[in-house]
């Protein structure tokens, strides 16, 4: 396990949500939801760092996911659902000026990816990873 990548994806997990819920308390919904969905990319790629797995796209995050902790039983199924919807809102947020996210889907989305953080940070906590190496601000969020 390369212990340094995976606290250097869960660092940026956690600021990507820090991130993401401050632009959604200041109204800016689109830059939010994509904020939201790095939250979840970096905390995916953080726990499977924890396999020896390095990722360099957003579809090979997906795959390597369902590969290594779906299709094992180490992680719900339902999570990898956050993978899927999270990028495909990420893109609209991103590339498409005619959408836009309401306050109430913004919200969502950022208590999805502060969910999708949280279990993986007790995924983290269970392969020999301390509260206090995953404490950072986005715990007082």
């Amino acid at each position: 396990m390369n212990r340094n990548m995976v606290l250097a994806e869960w660092q940026r997990a956690t600021q990507s949500l820090h991130a993401a819920e401050l632009l959604a308390r200041e109204g800016y919904r689109e830059d939010a939801v994509s904020r939201a969905y790095y939250a979840i990319l970096h905390a995916a790629k953080a726990v499977l760092f924890v396999h020896d797995v390095a990722t360099t796209s957003h579809a090979a995050v997906r795959r390597m996911f369902g590969r290594y902790l779906i299709r094992t039983g180490e992680i719900e199924r339902e999570w990898s659902s956050h993978l899927a919807e999270g990028l495909d809102d990420r893109l609209a947020a991103d590339y498409d000026a005619s959408v836009s996210f309401s306050a109430e889907e913004t919200r969502q989305e950022c208590q999805q990816a502060r969910a999708f953080v949280e279990r993986m940070r007790r995924y983290l906590l269970m392969h020999d990873f301390t509260t206090h190496e995953l404490a950072t601000i986005a715990d007082n969020g």
